[in-house]
């Protein structure tokens, strides 16, 4: 359950370290709250730093310390429960970021993902993950 002011890692390589939530799209069912597979806007708290080298390009960064970006969920500490009936848990909150045409920022994933992105439209996040829960 990812709401306003929830903090997720980010899984990409986009730049991005950390990011808070600050709203959760097209969800009205379930009072703001999103799940795996959710849509959300949320705001870069920490990124990774750049080289000076790299600064001048504009191409090699795409993420900056204050950004507001669109990601999806992957991974939920809380625990969601599967219409066979078990019950899948993550340790931590985890996203992806996305642009504004609902594309993968990175180019990787690192880490695990649930299975059930893949049921929401989000198989290309599925098919890099390298595995999949």
């Amino acid at each position: 359950m990812i709401g306003l002011k929830s903090t997720l890692n980010v899984i990409d390589n986009s730049g991005a370290l950390i990011v808070e939530c600050v709203n959760v799209l097209k969800n009205k069912v379930n009072n703001g709250w999103g799940s795996v597979g959710d849509e959300i806007v949320c705001v870069v708290k920490r990124a990774r730093p750049v080289p000076a080298a790299l600064q001048a390009s504009s191409t090699a960064v795409k993420v900056r310390q204050g950004d507001v970006r669109r990601a999806v969920i992957v991974r939920t500490a809380k625990s969601v429960r599967r219409p066979d009936g078990r019950v899948i848990k993550f340790d931590d909150n985890a996203a992806v970021l996305l642009n504004n045409k609902r594309e993968m920022l990175g180019t990787r994933i690192g880490g695990i993902v649930s299975a059930d992105l893949r049921m929401k439209g989000w198989g290309k996040i599925v098919s890099l993950a390298p595995k999949v829960l």
